[in-house]
């Protein structure tokens, strides 16, 4: 809007935003309204219209603006255009991406709406609409999530992370959770145009107070290949900017890239997803598959007081109890799947493979349709019709549950063709019709699909016409996994020709380890010409390979030379540009890892005034660990006052991390209170390690004094580490009744380990009563290892008597511990009826243990009917184990079919590892057949020990055939072990095609 333009929207001495406000109460007065009956014209919440009407809220939407004119009948563009000036206005507060919760419709936010054959036994749903969503059975997660809002409330920044599969209910809990912050006037922010990612890492910056950040379908955003950790970086820094809260950020996600993105890193492998780990660890909140017995009574009570889409699901819930799903649809998305016709069912799997291998979530059509013919047979090729594609699609986009459907087709996207310019030297663009395939259908298809590798059509569909090099080079790096080899080097290739700069250092990396090394600098200065600082640090590699003679000193001599174009360097494939310079051309390209290691040869070399020039340089473009490494080794090199003002410096930037060595730095410089109080404030974000090295520091002086108060600190604030270690090196500085004073302070918070220190303390001393007594307070409070070492002193002193006693005691205080030994007691004493009241009761007070050992000793006995009865008792209590335990039961005492279900019932629970049980033993046993099936189940959920022996002992009997078999399967998983990858050179150097032939050379 023009200056003019705004003046004009001004007018009469108001403010933009006080004249929309002004106009907006004056034709409430004249529609003779309350702000009620306007919420119910305008379709709009009744908090969003006080707001709008408020002039201590912020600017209302122009959605809102727009229904409000239309409700008054007030000219909307004259409303708009204040509404524009208002928010131009720099008096204006902007209230951040997003708008009020009460503005939002669920399935807008991807919550799934109830499955549409419902239509048919519902008949008050009528043809025609919106399918209603079914009354809502709040689950255990649901306590966890109101209790995080209600943090949130009250002031708090929030972030949780719902993990379950999909059709679970997690994006149905997450809008559920909102809704008392709805009627708190909260926002709403959805980040997905242009896509999720880049919409996110766009306007998170922009997110202000009370705000819900709504990150559904979590792996679009934080594993993101290029912006996923920036993006994980700018939700902590909302999270924890105390102006900007209280903020809610809600993510959901799938078990498998929960797993992915919070596995530590392999030693000596890129650490993909170290911001994101740290910023999910700890906050993840698990969806079940299942509804529980408690769930069950609570959805039935639905239906029995009237809702028609819970009794309509509940009429066709299985065992399995899996309710969510029924309701989202996912059986019938199944069904669908599996009676599609030969050429819907082709392009389904297509889609499926497409997806579990990487490629993004809108995939081409001409992709689907070309890769879609090698999925047919022989026969169902040849019965195709011309109008094949049209039709299939048309049977897939048919919806399934409300807008929801297995393929369907979404929004055309203007996709940039690479090398087509329009007549005015323009980029030209095209428009690509996508599609999307069903969530349901994609976890499927990443669940049951793993042992198929795709046939030559969708790898050559997959280089044709996918644009995204991003994409293409994940496809590159599936079939490689695959050893598809001759696929993999052609698709990288295209990538490279799209730009990918991951395609094109892995090419310089492969023609490097081939010494050819033209060809590796050639690819290295393309990837630098696309802006890949990774390439400046590969090529200056090679160059330091090639001739050590540059000097640090070339470094600084060039600082403030100028950067060659990306042009230029583009056009340099045979300039031979130093490394050092290399180096520091990545490093002006804000490369702060080159920057640090640039410091830190500088460092290495005296020259510390260089060294801090880099680590500063690091630190402006955003990265402290240059300036962190920097001050530990100044800190090591005894320069204590240097390193003291770098980790100051840290500090100050945010890096809380610096505060533990900051305060252990202080501490030896003599600044004791100073150093105190750096690491209080350490234990403020969370750490107490800093408190428990002072502890630590200050014995070694002889200052127990000081020791002992900030052990005492320590332990107050959670973190009783400290103090342990203080009255273990400590025991004999003071009186043994000052000793126990502060143990007893300590049991107060909950950790009796300092009790025990002092009992042991008493005994070395002779005063074994008084030990008795410690042990027994200690064992009362709850401390098993305090009640066992006190039994076993009464059982050398009056034997099983004694020791019951004590367990006996802790057992009436409400220790499960104590209840577990006592069972055990009691079955070594023949009492079996009495033993297994005692097991029970402790496995209902969360130690299960007993249980099972109970039914071993009932095996060990030849009791099997007994075994099984106690380990149903422990499936009924939720012991982890007790499926898996079972079924190895059952296997070694000759019932193989029973072991399997067994086994397969514990993985529908998420226990994968009594699959992997079975194939062992059955491989140890030398049924290799009997065992390979299993082993492939375990396989597919990612545990390949079984797989591995069954290679091994396929071997050890010269089973060729099957161990050439076993070998094209984990060829097919894409399994990526270095092991394999060995073996499998060996057989195939020149890799498989798709159909799992060899490649011939």
């Amino acid at each position: 809007m023009s200056s003019g333009e705004q003046a004009e929207a001004k007018g009469g001495g108001l403010d933009p935003a006080e004249k929309l406000r002004e106009q907006l109460a004056n034709g409430l007065a004249r529609a003779r309204l309350n702000q009620t009956q306007l919420a119910k014209i305008a379709k709009l919440g009744r908090t969003t219209v006080s707001e709008a009407l408020s002039d201590s809220k912020p600017v209302p939407s122009r959605e809102t603006v727009a229904a409000l004119a239309g409700a008054l009948r007030l000219p909307a563009q004259e409303l708009l255009a204040l509404q524009r000036a208002a928010l131009e206005n720099p008096h204006t507060t902007e209230p951040g991406p997003g708008r009020p919760i009460a503005e939002y419709d669920p399935h807008d936010l991807e919550v799934h709406p109830a499955g549409s054959r419902i239509r048919e036994s519902v008949p008050s749903l009528g043809s025609g609409g919106t399918l209603p969503m079914p009354a809502y059975v709040a689950r255990e997660h649901d306590r966890v999530l109101a209790a995080a809002m209600q943090d949130a409330m009250h002031g708090n920044s929030q972030i949780v992370v719902l993990v379950g599969s999909s059709s679970t209910g997690k994006t149905r809990a997450c809008w559920e959770a909102v809704q008392g912050l709805r009627d708190q006037g909260w926002r709403l922010w959805h980040p997905f145009d242009p896509t999720r990612a880049q919409a996110a890492l766009r306007d998170l910056y922009r997110v202000g107070p009370r705000t819900v950040v709504w990150l559904n379908e979590a792996q679009h955003y934080l594993g993101d290949p290029v912006l996923g950790e920036q993006i994980a970086a700018a939700i902590h820094g909302v999270l924890t900017d105390i102006e900007r809260g209280p903020v809610v950020v809600l993510a959901t996600l799938w078990p498998e890239y929960a797993r992915s993105y919070t596995a530590p890193p392999t030693p000596g492998d890129l650490d993909k997803h170290s911001r994101t780990r740290e910023l999910i660890s700890g906050r993840t909140l698990s969806v079940p598959d299942s509804f529980d017995a408690q769930d069950l009574v609570a959805a039935r009570a639905l239906a029995e007081g009237g809702d028609e889409l819970m009794a309509d699901a509940l009429t066709r819930v299985g065992s399995d109890a899996r309710v969510a799903q029924d309701l989202a649809g996912a059986p019938e998305l199944l069904n669908r799947y599996v009676n599609a016709s030969p050429a819907a069912r082709a392009l389904l799997d297509a889609a499926m493979d497409s997806r579990r291998l990487g490629v993004s979530l809108h995939l081409p059509q001409q992709l689907l349709t070309d890769a879609a013919l090698g999925y047919l047979s022989e026969i169902e090729y040849s019965h195709l019709s011309d109008d094949w594609a049209e039709r299939a699609y048309d049977e897939l986009s048919q919806p399934v549950h409300g807008k929801h459907a297995p393929l369907r087709r979404t929004v055309p996207r203007q996709e940039r063709r690479p090398g087509t310019f329009s007549s005015g030297g323009v980029e030209s663009f095209e428009s690509v019709v996508s599609y999307r395939l069903a969530d349901f259908l994609e976890q499927y298809g990443r669940a049951k699909r793993q042992v198929h590798c795709p046939p030559s059509s969708f790898w050559e569909a997959g280089r044709a016409h996918l644009t995204i090099a991003q994409d293409i080079n994940t496809l590159s790096l599936a079939a490689r996994r695959r050893f598809r080899l001759q696929w993999a080097d052609a698709l990288r290739l295209r990538a490279a020709e799209l730009g990918s700069a991951e395609a094109l250092c892995d090419l310089t990396k492969e023609r490097e380890l081939a010494r050819d090394f033209t060809g590796a600098e050639e690819f290295a200065h393309r990837a630098l010409g696309v802006g890949s600082t990774e390439a400046t640090r590969m090529l200056g590699g090679m160059r330091s390979a090639e001739s050590r003679t540059q000097s640090i000193a070339f470094i600084q001599g060039n600082e403030a030379g100028s950067t060659p174009a990306k042009e230029g360097v583009e056009n340099q494939a045979d300039v031979r540009i130093g490394a050092d310079e290399l180096y520091r051309i990545a490093a002006e390209h804000g490369d702060t890892a080159v920057l640090g290691m640039l410091a830190m040869r500088l460092e290495s070399a005296g020259d510390s005034q260089g060294a801090e020039a880099f680590a500063q340089k690091a630190a402006r473009h955003g990265s402290a660990d240059a300036v962190l490494s920097l001050a530990d080794a100044r800190d090591k090199a005894g320069d204590w006052e240097m390193a003291q003002r770098l980790y100051r410096q840290a500090v100050d930037s945010g890096e809380l991390k610096a505060l533990c060595p900051l305060a252990l730095i202080v501490e030896k410089a003599g600044s004791g209170d100073d150093a105190e109080a750096l690491a209080e404030r350490a234990a403020d974000t969370g750490t107490t390690d800093a408190m428990h090295s002072l502890a630590v520091i200050r014995v070694g002086a002889g200052d127990i004094e000081g020791a002992k108060r900030i052990a005492i600190k320590a332990a107050r604030l959670g973190n009783t580490s400290a103090l342990d270690a203080f009255t273990r090196s400590s025991a004999m500085a003071f009186p043994l009744g000052e000793m126990l004073s502060m143990a007893r302070e300590v049991a107060e918070i909950g950790d009796t380990t300092c009790l025990r220190y002092v009992a042991r303390a008493a005994a070395d001393s002779g005063k074994f009563e008084m030990s008795e007594k410690i042990l027994h307070e200690a064992a009362l409070l709850g401390d098993f290892e305090a009640m066992q070492t006190l039994a076993l002193r009464r059982f050398e002193a009056e034997g099983q008597k004694g020791a019951k006693e004590i367990f006996t005691q802790a057992a009436n205080r409400g220790s499960a511990a104590a209840l577990s030994v006592l069972s055990i007691i009691a079955d070594k004493e023949g009492d079996q009826e009495e033993a297994e009241i005692l097991a029970l009761r402790a496995a209902e007070g969360g130690d299960a243990k007993s249980l099972l050992l109970l039914a071993l000793r009932r095996e060990a006995a030849s009791d099997l009917s007994a075994a099984k009865s106690i380990y149903q008792r422990a499936v009924d209590c939720n012991v982890s184990d007790a499926l898996s335990f079972w079924s190895v039961m059952e296997e070694r005492n000759g019932n193989p079919k029973g072991a399997e279900d067994l086994a397969r019932k514990a993985a529908t629970k998420g226990d994968f590892s009594a699959v992997e049980k079975l194939a062992l033993m059955r491989a140890e046993d030398g049924d290799l057949l009997g065992a390979e099936g299993l082993a492939l189940e375990a396989a597919q959920q990612g545990k390949i020990k079984a797989l591995q022996l069954l290679t091994e002992k396929a071997d050890e009997v010269r089973d060729s055939e099957m161990s050439t078999r076993i070998y094209r399967l984990i060829a097919d998983l894409g399994v990526d072990d270095g092991t394999f990858t060995e073996k499998l050179t060996v057989l195939w150097p020149q890799g498989l095609d798709p159909d799992g032939t060899p490649t011939l050379a």
